[in-house]
């Protein structure tokens, strides 16, 4: 394949520019692609080339497959690198990316298709005695015959689009009489959000662990895993926390579960990075649960526990390259945590809080990691992902990643819009968490959107006098639940400021 000199990002913000500078550590030349949203970003700024690929929705945008190959034969570009969502799993766009004389920095597109429906996935895994959830291999077509195969399982039953991702088309069923009821919302959700209505069931793990592997795989039949990333702290059925290692992996299940994951990339003749997904039960039981084949959000905690860059093993690979290292050179140095800080409104179910970055202020210092794609002054867009930034703290052990983290989100600055910083606050600070007793239920049984920072009783009792004693004096008399509410109102504006 030979040296790339070239590479156009067909991507934006933190992850477009993360990819930029490994490549130019490389020496290879950049070309970005961006929205009229995107105009003014640090990566379009970045990069030695940008194109303007048209108006703010992604369709019409980021998601123009032909007019970025287009680009790229322009530019005289030799390889794409897709960063992860918009066209990084879409087959024929990889396809299409080869065909025309490009390098497609990622797997074969046959690899992606596999493992982009999650049945094919199962069916291609399956010959590896590969542990998987009971459940059915094939979509439902028969809405009695599926009830009859739910009491097989036993309830409570998760029905799961076959295509996408993301807890789209996603159900749980506690008991038969919901079933229909909930089929039929899946079913709706899915054709929606993939443009395929394919269903499934499998018996729902009540409180399992979210445990994946990273893998890397080159074209001289080497494929190695990189330990894993632990990332139960959910909202949504989507990642906001993720740590690496977990806290809750022997060594020998550790190296079951690579060796396993090893399997998963061999059984779609897979090349490049990717990562294998495994739900991790109570008794330390492990199941396959998908493959994603592109370069993980949640990658930099790999990185920083293997001290390996994962795009420049890419670009290597891509290259025809064999991986620059040997399972047995790997160790896991030391602990990362991920916190990713979207501008969310916590207190009201996550939803975006879109506006502009009034006071932006990274945090520094030793053991600490911002990939962003912002600047003060900037509108978060309302048409892409809400995610400002991803926060990493890395220490010698898990306490201090932990430390460290707080310490990070208690210097990073910013206001215009309400963001996950407090919440990841909470969360370093809960037992649960701290002690590593948590799976993916820790946000819906610990966090109600009301949890706020303690404050002295003695400065709480000044301050509420002080209300009482203001009241009595304009002849109005302060009932307790007048008090409770200003104490509430109070603790709030608290925490905001």
């Amino acid at each position: 394949m030979g040296k790339i000199k070239k590479i156009l990002v067909a991507n934006r913000g933190e992850i477009a520019l993360r990819i930029m500078r490994s490549a130019k550590e490389m020496g290879i030349k950049t070309v970005a692609i961006f929205s009229d949203a995107d105009r003014t970003m640090p990566y379009v700024k970045y990069a030695d080339e940008a194109v303007n690929i048209g108006p703010p929705p992604s369709n019409q945008s980021y998601l123009l497959g032909d007019k970025i190959i287009e680009i790229c034969k322009k530019l005289n570009v030799d390889a794409i690198h897709p960063g992860y969502g918009f066209l990084s799993e879409n087959a024929e766009f990889a396809k299409k990316v080869t065909d025309s004389g490009i390098i497609f920095i990622g797997p074969k597109p046959e690899a992606i298709k596999v493992m982009g429906n999650k049945l094919e996935a199962k069916a291609a895994v399956k010959k590896y005695n590969i542990p998987m959830v009971p459940g059915t291999d094939s979509p439902v077509r028969d809405i009695s015959e599926a009830i009859m195969i739910a009491k097989e399982i036993g309830y409570p039953i998760l029905i799961k689009a076959a295509a996408g991702g993301g807890g789209k088309g996603m159900r749980i069923v506690e008991k038969e009489e919901d079933f229909y009821e909930q089929i039929k919302l899946a079913v709706s959700e899915a054709l929606s959000a993939f443009g395929d209505g394919s269903v499934f069931m499998e018996r729902y793990v009540t409180s399992p662990r979210h445990i994946e592997i990273q893998i890397l795989a080159d074209s001289h039949g080497n494929t190695l895993y990189l330990f894993e990333r632990e990332c139960s702290v959910q909202r949504r059925h989507q990642k906001v926390i993720e740590e690496a290692p977990s806290s809750v992996l022997t060594p020998e299940l550790r190296e079951r579960m690579g060796k396993d994951a090893v399997k998963v990339a061999k059984a779609c003749d897979y090349l490049g990075a990717g990562t294998v997904e495994f739900l991790l039960d109570e008794k330390m039981n492990y199941y396959f649960l998908e493959m994603n084949t592109r370069l993980q959000v949640e990658h930099p905690v790999t990185e920083l526990i293997s001290g390996t860059d994962l795009v420049k093993e890419q670009i290597k690979i891509a290259e025809g390259k064999e991986i620059s290292f040997k399972q047995e050179d790997l160790k896991i140095l030391g602990h990362a945590i991920e916190l990713r800080v979207y501008a969310e409104d916590t207190e009201n179910n996550f939803v975006p809080d879109i506006g502009k970055l009034k006071i932006y202020r990274k945090p520094e210092g030793a053991g600490v990691r911002v990939d962003d794609g912002f600047e003060e002054g900037m509108d978060i867009p309302v048409y892409y992902d809400p995610m400002i930034s991803k926060l990493i703290t890395h220490g010698k052990d898990r306490n201090e990643a932990i430390s460290r983290m707080i310490r990070a989100i208690d210097e990073y600055k910013i206001s215009g819009v309400k963001t996950t910083l407090q919440f990841g606050k909470i969360v370093m600070q809960h037992n649960d968490f701290v002690s590593g007793n948590y799976d993916t239920n820790f946000v819906k049984k610990n966090y109600t959107g009301q949890i706020f920072k303690e404050t002295p009783e003695e400065e709480l009792a000044a301050i509420f006098s002080a209300f009482a004693l203001l009241n009595n004096n304009s002849k109005y008399v302060f009932s307790e639940k007048i008090i409770e509410k200003q104490e509430s109102n109070w603790r709030k504006n608290r925490i905001h400021k």
